[in-house]
């Protein structure tokens, strides 16, 4: 029994070897797109702290209170965007003896102070908004609104260039959102600048501010939800545990899957473990390869399988 186990064990080990190219290929591609999306960073980065400083200069010459209150706003999204830089580099830290993942999954805990920031910039907005209403501010003059117009570009700029990123990673994501709110609150103080200019209306501020406060919030909630899922180690979003479990029993040589555990190991990676029962131990390699190259197309590169044969197999009342 002792020597089964140990071909068992020979075979599994062996397959490591095989899937470690397999592997290094998806590795060399996962470091190109870290590598491109620091780039965006370094270049988001500098471009928004050259507006804070920009916006900052013109509200000190302009004398104007708004301006220098948005050139605040817009430093925290600087902090946002290291934060989320910050992230991205401990979401490919290596592994040590005390932290066998790396840092990776303090990219998810960043990733929920970032949507807790968000939160609190869209309650500042609401608060402002509601008072607006009661005490109308002065009419926005021609600095504010070419400021504004300055602002749309940048933050546009910096939330195009995310927004290709963002589906991969929930922290771009996390950023895209901080440049979306800021390039809104550009378009909404450069409207409301021209309509009061023009109509003297100066409700049509408030009214604006709300708005934008809306739609940030509603892309904000799924970002903390998702955030909160992860950070519990909640199976990510994307991913269907009993789709799984369909997909690797369709396979030859599988006749039960139980005890599948999947969950983020950082914003980017998603990690599997299982216990697959087979009709043989001859049949231990090949299974695992398939069941390796299935999980890779599905998107799980981190995988632990423990193959057993119907003979060794548990009969836990949580296996099935």
């Amino acid at each position: 029994m002792e020597h089964h186990h140990e071909h068992e064990h020979g075979l599994h080990e062996h397959h490591e070897h095989e899937h470690e190219h397999h592997h290094g290929i998806h590795h060399h591609h996962h470091t190109h797109a870290i590598e491109k999306l620091s780039t965006i960073y370094i270049v988001a980065v500098a471009l928004n702290l050259l507006f804070v400083i920009v916006e900052a200069v013109a509200g000190f010459v302009g004398n104007s209170l708004g301006l220098l209150s948005d050139a605040g706003h817009n430093l925290s999204d600087v902090f946002s965007l290291l934060l989320a830089m910050i992230a991205l580099k401990l979401a490919s830290s290596h592994a040590t003896k005390r932290f066998t993942y790396g840092h990776r999954k303090a990219s998810v805990l960043i990733s929920l102070l970032n949507a807790i920031i968000l939160l609190v910039a869209v309650g500042a907005i609401m608060v402002e908004s509601v008072q607006k209403f009661f005490n109308p501010g002065e009419v926005s003059g021609d600095l504010i609104i070419w400021t504004a117009a300055i602002g749309i570009v940048i933050n546009g700029l910096t939330a195009w260039a995310l927004s290709r990123q963002q589906q991969h990673d929930i922290n771009t994501r996390g950023a895209f959102l901080h440049m979306l709110a800021d390039t809104l609150v550009s378009v909404g103080v450069v409207v409301s600048g021209v309509v009061i200019k023009y109509t003297g209306w100066t409700v049509v501020d408030p009214i604006i501010g709300l708005v934008i406060a809306v739609v940030i919030l509603v892309s904000t909630w799924e970002l903390l939800s998702e955030s909160l899922r992860m950070s519990t180690d909640a199976v990510p979003e994307g991913f269907d545990v009993d789709d799984i479990a369909h997909h690797i029993e369709e396979l030859d040589g599988v006749l039960n899957v139980h005890h599948i555990h999947v969950w983020a190991i950082s914003t980017t990676e998603t990690a599997l473990t299982c216990h697959i029962v087979i009709p043989e131990a001859t049949q231990l390699e090949e299974v695992t390869d398939r069941v390796k190259e299935l999980l890779d197309s599905l998107g799980i590169h981190h995988s632990t399988l423990e193959l057993e044969t119907r003979s060794s197999h548990c009969h836990d009342h949580d296996c099935c």
